[in-house]
């Protein structure tokens, strides 16, 4: 089987085979800025909270409430913070919410709570925790 020569005006000046070494080097410039970019976004989305709260032990108390404990753990001792507890019921649906006020002071911080239940409570978690601390919690 013999290959037949395409017409030589039809489909335009045959290209190089191999890219300039600038495009290249562009290129690899660009994806590196644009993998630096993503990385730095995922760090500050993804990264360590500034201030955290765990669960350390939680008791029902009589008429549908809870008595919740929680350590709270931060990199600026020096500002209060809030963090918010909430209760779920039987179905895990939340049935009760709370914001607890952090007061400045140590890195590690032990805050206990009553938080009220709309029906009988079986557990109970930290949903969040900030320094963003509402003008109705503050003490000053």
């Amino acid at each position: 089987m013999t290959t037949r020569a395409l017409p030589e005006g039809r489909y335009g000046a045959a290209r190089g085979g191999t890219p300039k070494r600038w495009r290249r080097w562009l290129f690899t410039a660009v994806a590196l800025i644009v993998s630096l970019a993503v990385a730095w976004i995922a760090y500050l989305n993804l990264g360590p909270a500034p201030i955290d709260a765990e669960r350390v032990s939680y008791d029902e108390v009589p008429g549908n409430a809870m008595s919740v404990t929680i350590n709270v753990t931060r990199d600026a001792p020096s500002k209060p913070g809030v963090c918010i507890v909430r209760l779920r019921d039987l179905s895990g649906a939340e049935s009760g919410r709370k914001e607890v006020f952090v007061p400045a002071g140590d890195n590690h911080g032990l805050q206990t709570t009553v938080v009220r239940s709309t029906d009988r409570p079986v557990t109970a978690d930290v949903f969040g925790c900030s320094y963003d601390v509402p003008t109705y919690l503050s003490s000053s």
